[in-house]
């Protein structure tokens, strides 16, 4: 019997829609202490709450893009239960943008994938998270960035959702976040909550059939997007 290429079994195995969400997170040394300390905890707790739901534990996928002394994709995209995050260690400046350019290749690898195999997906998910000011700002990396949030938003080729902690300059966060949704100001170190926000908002969209459109839970500055 002729062997399947990996990607075909493990879509063979799992054939339901994908909705992949890229998580971007600044580890720079601006997140030391008690801020990496409550982001690690709530990744795990993320995947907790993604795997008590039936179908988004076979939908969703997550993959990781960390951004501090360089840009590193940390995690490939894998459903909940293939996602084991690493404890993430502080280190190095905000090089934000050069991390949306990754995270949106790693979104097209993903998309070509799913194209080849004939499984059908969500609209994507980027995920930023920082507490600083980036400090790529004045290199190309700054207008590719906004290009590739622009583009992608207006296609409808991405989600892209920006979170800013502490300190984080959300006038220049905003810049690269759309019009209709600016960053959101986290309170605090409540990255649980966050994080729990966010993976309710994958379950519903999960729970729905790409390519219409569904509520958020309610936030200060998110309602409703289209999938």
């Amino acid at each position: 019997m002729e062997q399947l290429p990996f990607i075909d079994v493990e879509f063979v195995d799992n054939p339901e829609p994908r909705c992949p969400c890229v998580l971007l997170l600044d580890v720079s040394y601006s997140m030391q202490g008690a801020p990496i300390d409550a982001l690690n905890e709530a990744i795990q707790q993320f995947k907790d709450e993604l795997l008590q739901d039936r179908l988004a534990s076979k939908r969703v996928e997550v993959a990781v893009v960390t951004f501090g002394e360089n840009v590193r994709p940390v995690h490939e995209f894998v459903t909940p239960d293939n996602f084991f995050p690493e404890e993430f260690v502080v280190n190095g400046a905000t090089p934000m943008a050069e991390a949306v350019v990754k995270g949106n290749q790693l979104l097209d690898a993903r998309k070509a994938q799913y194209r080849e195999a004939g499984i059908s997906y969500f609209r994507p998910w980027m995920f930023l998270i920082t507490d600083g000011i980036p400090t790529d700002i004045n290199t190309h990396y700054w207008e590719e960035a906004k290009t590739v949030v622009r583009n992608g938003e207006e296609n409808k080729h991405l989600l892209f959702f920006g979170v800013a902690v502490t300190d984080a300059d959300q006038r220049v966060l905003d810049e690269l976040c759309p019009l209709n949704r600016p960053s959101l100001k986290m309170r605090g170190l409540s990255f649980r909550e966050l994080f729990s926000w966010l993976s309710a908002s994958l379950r519903t969209v999960s729970s729905n059939t790409p390519g219409g459109q569904t509520s958020l839970p309610p936030t200060d500055s998110w309602t409703s997007i289209d999938i």
